[in-house]
């Protein structure tokens, strides 16, 4: 009684298909990878950032005078900072603007 069916070809293991049955190459997955580490490493920066804002917040409620060349006012401690670092960021986006449009060669 001998089984008369032929012998099954030798199978690859499944680790050294998966990348081709992909059709990604080492470099394509390198990519992939560094894409999302850069995707996680934004998230976990965001996620300290707003702890922080939230933190600045909560300690800095108190109400303090602020002096103008023409007088004063009592505002938040936390809008005044919310306030400058916005002005900041604006100038620093003009500033940009303005030297990258004195600094382009002409055409």
């Amino acid at each position: 009684m001998t089984d008369t069916q032929p012998p099954e070809p030798a199978q690859e293991p499944v680790a050294a298909r998966a990348p081709a049955s992909l059709g990604e190459s080492r470099a394509q997955r390198a990519t992939r990878h560094y894409r999302r580490a850069r995707l996680y490493a934004g998230t976990i920066a965001f996620v300290a950032l707003l702890a922080v804002l939230i933190i600045l917040t909560s300690v800095n409620t108190r109400t303090v005078k602020l002096s103008w060349a023409f007088g004063s006012t009592h505002a938040s401690l936390v809008w005044i900072i919310l306030a400058t670092a916005v002005a900041g960021w604006l100038l620093g986006l003009a500033t940009a603007v303005a030297f990258r449009l004195r600094t382009r060669r002409t055409r």
